[in-house]
């Protein structure tokens, strides 16, 4: 069956991609997917003058995700490559003489550490590793690299099985499972063990463990001046997978390995930044409140005395990516109403300036924030984003306006008529609040006409929609449809009190917000409100069919990778040790009705919406079987339903590019085969 399944998926995925570009021509269509480019993680030298990044795309045969490590020269612009091939590039760091790169990738077999001498065409590797290595960082000297890896724990069998027969083919070993978090949404079922750090040498050798105990290292080293000691976070709370946001920062003495804390509140206090003097460790953190949503603060540590300073106290925002320009300024970014901010602020506090507003880009499939940045000698590298560009690499100097060092998709997306990109603000009818959103128009778009709408609806719920290139969108707009995509309440970038207001009250009003966008747009008369369709994943596809429960104007909806019913959703997830404790009251047999009255299973028996209903196979966040029940119930109804299960897929389902196009082609085709023009084509 399943076989069957997959011919039927690759036969619907290639004919409908080569039918658009048919007969769409320039529009943006399914294939072009793969000849998207963009960058990640961009890395500053340590003298400011050279930046490695991450260069991804996908691999058409392979259906995955690639990467190689390209060198740009800030004052020129030029680039080069410094590696290539079939790869998975990733993490580099600079040492800190600015002439080799560590970073990690694939031995053929499993991630290993590399080093790239810049003078040299070809990198070495430095590990023979049994687990994969991550969060790279050198020793001040050069000489070392220090780096984070699992270390598996053997448990007490429960039972000692018979010895099988010469030649017997037996079932595979049982799995005994008796920690509480076992299993991770892309990752699957985790081998028992404990996240460390290590130390190897820079040229090569045998790997060395630095710390041991039953809890997880939780960020990258960094490194004293002398070298002898580092400082990371860490959650050794007596029991840490019950305490998910907690941690501290230590620092550990890379000979003994012994600790000394150097924060202690309760909350997360993580991600350190030492100052170019090696006076000051600037990190990020709150104290938890147990609210489903907080302001990350930026906090400043004088070693010296333990005394820390919190900087950002009056910015209702999260900040992200600290890292110093200099001994008495720190860059940092925050997302503020759906972009994000490249800023700064003194070591003492302050006035924020801000040097930069289109931080972001790489969040390919949906029009997400998110992006990365590195700080060196007062200059500040980050991806930058736009509506009609991917990630691509800028570099800003306070005082001086950003330059854009690549243009990655150039080549394609210029030759490419694109959804135009405008923004709509439109009061809520629960109570007239000003709620944000992106209209996306189809190519040629024409007023005097009508169109059908798709309003496409955010995850999270705690995250945020802004005016960033999303191929998803796009392939929609580029298939005839106006696309809305909101930010309704619960979604950041507009303060902790916005985010907030679903705080053990998901969903509610945020209903009310996304509707109000539809009516209006409604209101300015190009859309044809006998075709109104509804979509959205995780978070969104929660939404989705709570809408449905609540109303029957939409035409169609597609459900994607949702919550159906908490009270079976957090004893399935894998993080649901955080969700029972920051997103409701308490467990679910102490507040069952609490959990289902903000279940969208409670409603089914409203719903006469067709729906169908799309899950990885392998989601691990909101497992299939959150699908299943909605499916069957809805079958049980007589309800117009499908279900499609994606092979292999986690909830990460746009982390391989044809599963990303299968959902927007599945989407589309429910959508056309309930119009109201009889599955014509609506565009």
């Amino acid at each position: 069956m399943r076989s069957v399944l997959r011919s039927w998926l690759l036969a619907l995925l290639v004919v409908g991609a080569f039918a658009a570009q048919a007969s769409d021509g320039a529009k943006f269509a399914p294939l072009d997917v793969f000849d998207l480019q963009w960058a990640e993680n961009p890395v500053l030298s340590p003298d400011g003058r050279s930046i490695v990044y991450q260069r991804t795309f996908f691999d058409p045969m392979k259906d995955v995700r690639r990467s190689n490590l390209w060198l740009i020269d800030v004052a020129s612009g030029s680039t080069r490559p410094l590696t290539s091939g079939a790869r998975r590039d990733a993490d580099p760091v600079w040492s800190p003489d600015g002439r080799r790169v560590a970073f990690v990738a694939s031995d053929g077999e499993r991630p290993q550490i590399f080093v790239q001498w810049l003078d040299s065409p070809t990198p070495a590797r430095v590990t023979q590793l049994a687990a994969a290595p991550r969060a790279l960082s050198w020793s001040p000297d050069g000489r070392q690299i220090a780096f984070l890896m699992q270390v598996p724990v053997e448990g007490k069998p429960l039972a000692q099985m018979p010895k099988a027969p010469r030649g017997a083919e037996w079932a595979k070993p049982v799995m005994v499972i008796e920690h509480a978090l076992y299993r991770f949404d892309g990752a699957g079922f985790r081998e028992p063990g404990f996240t460390h750090l290590f130390v190897v040498p820079a040229e090569g050798g045998p790997a060395r463990q630095v710390t041991r105990g039953e809890f997880d290292i939780g960020s990258r080293a960094v490194w004293l001046p002398d070298g002898k000691s580092v400082i990371v976070s860490a959650n050794r709370d007596a029991e840490p997978e019950f305490e998910p946001l907690e941690s501290e920062l230590y620092r550990v003495d890379i000979a003994s390995g012994e600790f000394a804390r150097l924060t202690g509140r309760k909350g997360p206090d993580q991600a350190p930044a030492l100052s170019p003097d090696g006076r000051r460790v600037a990190y990020l953190g709150f104290d938890d409140q147990r609210m489903g949503y907080h302001n990350r603060r930026l906090y400043v540590l004088d070693l010296a005395s333990g005394h820390s300073r919190e900087l950002t106290g009056e910015l209702d925002a999260s900040v992200d990516n600290a890292g110093w320009l200099s001994n008495r300024e720190i860059a940092f970014s925050y997302d503020e109403r759906g972009s994000t901010r490249v800023a700064a602020i003194g070591a003492d506090g302050g006035r924020i300036r801000v040097l930069a507003e289109d931080f972001g880009g790489t969040a390919m499939g949906r029009p997400y924030t998110g992006g990365a940045m590195s700080v060196a000698a007062g200059r500040v590298a980050y991806t930058r984003g736009t509506p009609y560009r991917p990630a691509d690499v800028a570099v800003v100097t306070p005082g001086a306006s950003p330059r854009v060092l690549t243009d990655l998709s150039a080549n394609l997306l210029d030759n490419r008529r694109l959804a135009k990109i405008e923004e709509i603000v439109y009061p809520s009818s629960a109570d007239g609040r000003s709620i944000q959103g992106w209209i996306a128009y189809p190519p040629g778009f024409d007023p005097a006409k009508k169109y059908p709408l798709l309003l496409e609806i955010h995850g999270g719920p705690f995250a945020a929609y802004g005016p960033h290139f999303a191929p998803e969108i796009q392939l929609y707009a580029a298939q005839g449809y106006v696309v809305l995509y909101t930010n309704p309440r619960g979604s950041t970038s507009y303060g902790a009190e916005f985010a907030n207001l679903i705080h053990h009250n998901y969903p509610s009003q945020d209903y009310d917000d996304l509707v109000s966008g539809v009516d209006a747009l409604l209101a300015r008369g190009y859309i044809d409100e006998k075709n109104l369709f509804v979509t959205g994943g995780s978070g969104g596809g929660t939404l989705t069919a709570w809408i449905v429960g609540h109303t029957d104007r939409f035409r169609a909806a597609v459900v994607a990778k949702p919550v159906i019913n908490w009270y079976s959703f957090v004893l399935t997830a894998d993080m649901y040790p955080f969700f029972t404790r920051y997103w409701f009251p308490g467990e679910p047999w102490e507040h069952a009705e609490h959990y289902l009255k903000r279940s969208p299973i409670s409603y089914v028996g409203n719903v006469s919406t067709p729906t169908m209903l799309i899950t990885g196979e392998e989601d691990h966040r909101t497992p299939i079987s959150e699908s299943e029940q909605y499916y069957q119930a809805l079958k049980l109804r007589r309800v117009p339903t499908a279900l499609v299960r994606i092979p292999g897929a986690s909830h990460s389902i746009n982390h391989r590019p044809s599963q990303m196009i299968a959902q927007v082609l599945h989407t589309v085709g429910w959508f056309r085969r309930h119009a109201a023009n009889d599955g014509e084509s609506v565009d």
